[in-house]
């Protein structure tokens, strides 16, 4: 009967001793999923910022986009209607010499006095030959 007593109060022992550990075990889990609850939370904040800056970017590299389509489309008949330009008024200094003179420094101010040509005429001059320069 000493035996049975003896195994029953080493049995209660022992399950004390489980109680306390899974109480410890449980303890420690609720801390875990707390931290990993505060650690979602910032993770989930960071991802958020991450998402406006990369719509932000997106939203510029789309305006971007356009502008430069739309900057394309201007420029694209430039230098069609520079030959136009150059066909139609033989008797004054060509135009192929103007983008000459401006590839030697000359001035949108030099173009018209020494060519003749209007103030818009030798921008384009200018702007022309830059662009190319720019490409090349």
């Amino acid at each position: 009967m000493i035996w049975i007593a003896l195994l029953a109060a080493t049995l209660a022992l022992a399950c004390m001793g489980l109680g306390y550990v899974s109480h410890r075990l449980a303890r420690r889990l609720r801390e875990e999923v707390a931290a990993q609850a505060e650690r979602d939370a910032v993770r989930d904040q960071k991802l958020k910022e991450l998402v406006k800056r990369l719509d932000t970017f997106v939203d510029g590299s789309v305006r971007m986009g356009e502008e430069l389509h739309e900057l394309r489309r201007l420029v694209a008949p430039l230098p069609d209607k520079l030959n136009q330009i150059e066909q139609r008024d033989p008797s004054s200094l060509s135009f192929s010499q103007a983008a000459r003179l401006v590839g030697l420094g000359a001035s949108v101010e030099d173009l018209t006095q020494s060519c003749g040509l209007t103030k818009a005429e030798a921008e384009l001059v200018s702007k022309l030959h830059q662009a190319r320069q720019e490409r090349g």
